[in-house]
């Protein structure tokens, strides 16, 4: 009996010591694979680069990590994935590594698709083709897009009308490595949708406009005349009731778009006379398309001219207008501001 309680004490101290062991073993084990998932990866300058391809297992991953030598426990890298629930969660795309990120840190970002962010802005008064040169110009865009015109872009788009001229809006553009031309095109032109919808709807009155494509060739007008923010309502003021007196616009920046490559930076007597669908000292109303990219100001301001008399206005060369009710007026206006430049 004394020998059975001697040997039962003995075999519940060792299965205590066994425990304890056992629990200083998982303890190391956890402690060490804490420490190597917060270790920062081997990262060799401030920034690398890292692209997780499409269809990639965490495992690929961690062998590609590891090829590139950043990162030194692949296989546990792998195992945490799989046991957290995160190898099956990962997004394709590219990642900045910089220094001092952790292995757990880069999971979690592959798992939230934080991928590299790049940035592209089309800028008020451009046209069709300078936002495209931008466009396949900037770095890790893909172009799939072959026509270069405005009728090809607008064909490939789907759009309503026949060319894409200044249906894009103009604003800051951000994209991953592998975006498409077409991709960037669609979202450009569905922001402007959005935001002449918007416009036209909450316009003020009764405009000589069909409807907000009209508007649009305005705003586009207005856009390339004055790059004052405050002219912008009294320029379209002007053009309107123009458009309602049945005068012509007489817009410097439609027949510049008119002549095309033929602009070498001059406007000469014979060039307002030369017959084209933009020059508007030839042709009633307004030309068939936009001339350029239009931003929310030129737009609002095409919707909502301010009331007045003035039917002329003239540039006074520091980038505002000089705005005159009578023919005399704007004459002398233009012999003062204009003529003077020139002599300058």
């Amino acid at each position: 009996m004394l020998l059975h309680s001697i040997a039962s004490k003995l075999n519940k101290k060792s299965l205590q010591i066994a425990a304890l062991a056992l629990l200083a073993c998982l303890l190391f084990v956890v402690v060490y694979l804490f420490r190597v998932l917060n270790s920062p990866l081997q990262v060799s300058a401030e920034t690398t680069y890292f692209e997780v391809e499409p269809g990639s297992s965490l495992t690929r991953v961690a062998r590609e990590l590891d090829a590139e030598n950043l990162i030194k426990h692949p296989r546990i890298f792998s195992l945490y994935g799989q046991y957290s629930g995160a190898a099956n969660s990962i997004q394709s795309g590219e990642y900045e590594i910089t220094a001092g990120i952790s292995a757990r840190d880069f999971l979690d970002m592959m798992v939230a698709g934080n991928t590299v962010q790049y940035r592209l802005t089309l800028v008020e008064g451009w046209t069709l083709q300078q936002s495209l040169t931008a466009i396949w110009g900037s770095p890790n865009i893909t172009r799939e897009i072959e026509p270069t015109n405005a009728a090809g872009i607008a064909a490939v788009l789907g759009l309503p009308t026949e060319s894409a001229e200044g249906l894009l809006f103009p604003d800051t553009y951000f994209y991953t490595k592998g975006s498409s031309d077409i991709e960037i095109l669609r979202r450009a032109n569905s922001r402007l949708e959005n935001v002449l919808e918007e416009a036209w709807d909450n316009r003020l009155g009764a405009l000589p406009y069909d409807n907000s494509y009209d508007a649009l060739i305005m705003a586009s007008i207005i856009e390339k005349e004055t790059a004052a923010g405050s002219d912008r309502g009294d320029i379209s003021g002007v053009f309107v009731r123009r458009l309602e007196q049945g005068m012509r616009l007489q817009s410097d920046p439609t027949v510049i778009y008119g002549m095309g490559e033929n602009h070498d930076g001059d406007i000469r007597r014979e060039d307002l006379l030369e017959e084209t669908a933009y020059n508007t000292y030839r042709i009633n109303g307004l030309p068939p398309t936009p001339i350029a990219l239009a931003g929310i100001e030129s737009i609002l301001a095409s919707l909502n001219p301010l009331p007045s008399n003035y039917l002329y206005f003239v540039s006074k060369g520091d980038g505002t207008h000089y705005f005159s009710s009578t023919l005399e007026e704007h004459n002398a206006a233009v012999n003062r501001f204009q003529l003077n430049q020139q002599s300058q």
